[in-house]
This record gives C-alpha cells, sequence and structure tokens, in this order.
C-alpha cells in the first residue's frame, strides 16, 4: 500500500530492544508448544488488531495483544483480571518484580514448538494429484475472504505462470479458523511486475509467490 514511506533499516538492531520482548517469545513459544493455539490462529489474531493500534505497535506488542486475545477467547485467562493485574502493575511496577529464571523443566515446554519449526511441520501427504503443473498460465480468484488468507491483495486477479510445485501443506485459511488442516496443494508462480502494477514498473523484473491450489484457477487461453 502506498503512503507508508521508506522501510528503515538497521543492520545492527539487537534482536531484542528490552527484556520484556524475551518474555513474549517465550509465552508465544509455550503456547504453540502445548498447543493452545495454532500459528494461524495467531496471525489471524493479529490481522483483527484495529488499524491504529496495529500501525503504531511495534512486533512485538503485536504479538503481546495477539496472545492475550486468543488466551481470553480459549478461556485460558479472564478478561477481567488481565485488566487488573496490567492496572495495578502500571501503577506500582515495583510490586511486581521479575520472576526468577526459568527452571529447567519449565525450558522443556518451548521445545515441541522449536521441533516442529525445522524442516517442513506443516508439509503434508497430498490425498489428491497436482492439478496445475510447472509451465501453467493461472489466474488469481479476485476475493475478499472476511477472515486469514494468504492470497495476498497485490496479486489477486492476476495472470502468473507455474514455475515450481510446492508440495502439500496445512491450508491457513482453514487452520486459522477452527476447521481443521485442509492440506492443500501449494504452487510457486511467477507473476511479471508489469501484471501486478502496470505499464511503469520495471519489464525485466517479476515477484514469485507460494499460492494454495484453490487460489488459482486455469488462465483462458489467448
Amino acid at each position: 500500500m502506498h503512503g507508508f514511506g521508506v522501510v528503515e533499516h538497521d543492520p545492527h538492531e539487537p534482536l531484542f530492544h528490552a527484556d520484556w520482548e524475551r518474555t513474549v517469545l517465550a509465552v508465544q513459544l509455550t503456547a504453540l508448544g502445548q498447543r493452545l493455539y495454532n500459528l494461524d490462529e495467531l496471525r489471524h489474531s493479529i490481522e483483527r488488531m484495529p488499524p491504529d493500534a496495529y500501525l503504531n505497535a511495534t512486533y512485538y506488542e503485536r504479538w503481546l495483544a495477539a496472545i492475550d486475545r486468543l488466551l481470553i477467547e480459549k478461556g485460558l485467562i479472564n478478561a477481567a483480571e488481565l485488566e487488573r493485574r496490567t492496572a495495578a502493575f502500571r501503577d506500582e511496577p515495583q510490586a511486581f518484580p521479575a520472576p526468577p529464571s526459568a527452571a529447567s523443566g519449565e525450558t522443556e515446554l518451548v521445545h515441541p514448538a522449536l521441533d516442529r519449526r525445522r524442516g517442513h511441520p506443516f508439509r503434508r501427504e497430498a490425498s489428491t494429484p497436482p492439478r496445475f503443473t510447472i509451465g501453467d498460465a493461472v489466474l488469481t480468484k479476485q476475493c475478499q475472504p472476511a477472515g486469514h488468507t494468504r492470497l495476498a491483495r497485490y496479486v489477486r486477479g492476476k495472470h502468473g505462470r507455474v514455475h515450481r510445485h510446492q508440495g502439500c501443506f496445512v491450508f491457513p485459511d482453514a487452520n486459522a479458523h477452527g476447521r481443521g488442516e485442509e492440506p492443500g496443494h501449494v504452487y510457486n508462480v511467477r507473476f511479471e511486475a508489469a501484471e501486478l502494477w502496470g505499464e511503469s514498473a520495471a519489464h525485466r523484473d517479476a515477484v514469485y509467490v507460494d499460492l494454495w491450489e484453490s487460489y488459482i484457477e486455469p488462465a483462458a487461453a489467448g
């Protein structure tokens, strides 16, 4: 989207800007490791933040807001109690000393999440053959889903060509909404820059996007 200015990049940026960010990462890995929610649910929870809150939040502030929402929705924490404790901490932070370092048994809670991130934890066995092959001309669907999707807005309704078949993976659009994994074939699709952004785009440039099979259909001949 236009109007957000240059993306500033600091090559020396620290991994964490404050200790609380480390804690958010630990909570996130623990929750995923204990299957309290899945990664697609987390992404959808971030997307449900009010736009002004999202744009003014830092990376880990978005994670924290998303985790809070999910744990409340799943009945694992109480919204009123969370608000009460937050207000108490805001008024008297010294009354809430930092917890001691986690014991070895507690750190084991994050290992399942780390293990699933190695390799291809979301790859699944295909139950049907792929519909498309390398070189096929395809058209992405022009849709406006109400919930989470991995079909980026800027490629909707655009023509591309299948570059590679990536395999079969969990379908985020279903997994984020409690409908199960619904695995589907994923294709790496090449889009010419001019197709995406018009004649002002560099004609030698192209963008490659991974798309689930349900996002694309055969392009009309001609």
